[in-house]
């Protein structure tokens, strides 16, 4: 996959996209990444100009077209095929794991990032979609840039280190993840389940979904309205929250 990333401060970029599993895969040839100033597309002077005082006054300032649109156009320009444009905006999509699992299987994005108090209307005629992630003000695009890239990079084939291992993360199925324990057997009083030390791998799985089901309705009970959930385990969650004192969702009545 190609990623194309336009942003006012590339060099916020680097100690992401060089450390950890994103450089390894960028090494490995899983994930190319290239960064483009949008100065470079400034308006002409000595100011390189990118932004303006928006119209009908108000705080801050707003990215003008003109730069913008040429960057997206030239990048597009600049491989085969022509990339899939992304706006980080606060007014996009709430970004979630099915667009990362959709972006995944995109094999060119070019992500812009806004900055100041965001983008001229007419940029985002420009995008293919509109992604945020998250509702909350950022100083701009690049941290969510981010996310969104390692979020889509760990998706790709021979990234992780096992085959299945973004197939079981939390939201992947729909369901937080699952208890996770390691050495030692007993730490501070607190032992691991003899479940997970069973050697009953049909054991283990069933626990293992049973604890997903379980984390998932008590922190993200919102949820499990979109999970993929047996009838057995929707009577559990309807008990449980009867039990609870809770109120019940369509889904679980």
């Amino acid at each position: 996959m190609r990623i194309d990333i336009i942003t006012l401060f590339p060099d916020m970029f680097g100690p992401v996209l060089d450390g950890s599993m994103l450089g390894i895969a960028r090494e490995r040839g899983h994930l190319e990444t290239h960064l483009h100033d949008l100065r470079g597309w400034a308006l002409p002077g000595v100011h390189r100009q990118v932004d303006d005082s928006p119209y009908g006054g108000g705080p801050g300032m707003v990215l003008r077209p003109e730069p913008v649109f040429a960057a997206v156009r030239e990048v597009q320009t600049m491989a085969e095929p022509r990339g899939t444009v992304v706006l980080l905006t606060p007014q996009g999509e709430r970004f979630d794991q099915a667009h990362a699992e959709s972006f995944a299987e995109i094999e060119r994005l070019v992500l812009v990032c806004g900055r100041y108090e965001g983008f001229d209307e007419r940029i985002r005629t420009l995008a293919d979609i509109q992604v945020s992630v998250g509702d909350y003000v950022l100083s701009g695009g690049e941290l969510g840039a981010m996310i969104v890239i390692d979020a889509v990079s760990r998706l790709l084939p021979g990234v992780l280190g096992g085959e299945t291992s973004a197939q079981e993360e939390s939201f992947s199925l729909g369901l937080l993840e699952y208890p996770q324990y390691t050495r030692p057997p007993v730490f501070e009083g607190m032992s691991v389940p003899d479940v997970l030390v069973s050697g009953d791998h049909a054991r283990i799985a069933r626990w293992r979904r049973s604890q997903s089901v379980e984390r998932t309705s008590r922190l993200r009970p919102d949820m499990l309205e979109s999970a993929r959930l047996t009838n057995e385990e929707r009577a559990l969650v309807a008990r449980d929250a009867t039990e609870a004192g809770m109120p019940q969702d369509e889904e679980t009545r």
